[in-house]
């Protein structure tokens, strides 16, 4: 079963497609890699998902339901997480959870229920401090965790580690990955090693054109280089390793060596 389906959406803004004519399937509890540049139609088609953009021409199903501009009914069953979430900065996580839940409908006891399973899902159990002092990663992982209230049956997530550091960026990637096989998640980025991470299956968008569709086994199989990856717990020891590396003149070309040429397929397909 598909949890979103889209069938020859196009979008034009002032003679110029940012969406042409394009369609594509999410199948239910995976995770979809959306890949493309900035500027190529990532944010439009998730603004016409939500209902908030009207399309020229196309459909757009989630969980077999239409989605109508303006006021759909189907954002009952979807998240979001924009690239960088707002929140009120006096407030603290529980007080804006609570906040959130109160305005769609939940009872007192399913918001401290539910705040306090997510809070502990984002490592933010023990944050008992106003939000206005929370680091970038902190603030992301809490939108993740207001995008989840509701239970959602699809979740959709903007650009979620583009502005984050290394350890953000992972932080947000585990949480991710704790939620694959339970929510549908449509993952947004021009991050390819994340993408590889935890995607199942991708699209790239170019041009407001969809350039290439496939599982993420698929394009193993088609591209795959031998390569290894190495985490670090800290940033500190991943320096220390490349000055070392550097001093012995054995540097790898980035920290991030992904283990499929995913940049070479991106860039392929981009053109």
């Amino acid at each position: 079963m598909n949890t979103l389906e889209i069938r020859n959406l196009t979008k034009t803004f002032g003679g110029r497609k940012a969406v042409d004519n394009i369609s594509f399937a999410v199948p239910e509890n995976c995770v979809f890699g959306f890949i493309g540049a900035n500027g190529a139609g990532k944010t439009t088609t998730m603004k016409m998902i939500l209902g908030l953009l009207d399309a020229d021409h196309g459909e757009i199903d989630v969980c077999g339901e239409r989605v109508r501009f303006g006021a759909t009914k189907t954002n009952r069953l979807v998240g979001y997480l924009s690239d960088v979430p707002e929140f009120y900065n006096y407030m603290r996580p529980v007080d804006y959870l609570k906040l959130c839940g109160e305005i769609v409908g939940m009872s007192k006891s399913a918001i401290r229920k539910r705040s306090e399973e997510l809070l502990t899902l984002v490592g933010l159990s023990e944050a008992n401090k106003k939000i206005g002092g929370f680091s970038r990663g902190m603030k992301q992982r809490l939108g993740m965790a207001q995008a989840l209230l509701g239970e959602p049956k699809l979740l959709i997530c903007d650009e979620p580690t583009s502005a984050l550091d290394p350890i953000g960026r992972r932080e947000v990637l585990d949480i991710l990955k704790q939620i694959k096989g339970k929510t549908t998640v449509i993952f947004s980025t021009h991050i390819l090693s994340d993408v590889e991470r935890i995607c199942d299956r991708v699209a790239v968008i170019s041009g407001g054109k969809i350039t290439l569709q496939k599982s993420m086994s698929e394009l193993k199989v088609q591209h795959k280089t031998k390569a290894m990856t190495i985490e670090f717990g800290r940033e500190v020891d991943s320096d220390e390793v490349m000055r070392v590396l550097n001093e012995n003149n054995f540097a790898p070309t980035n920290y991030e060596t992904p283990t499929i040429s995913i940049e070479d397929i991106f860039l392929g397909v981009a053109k």
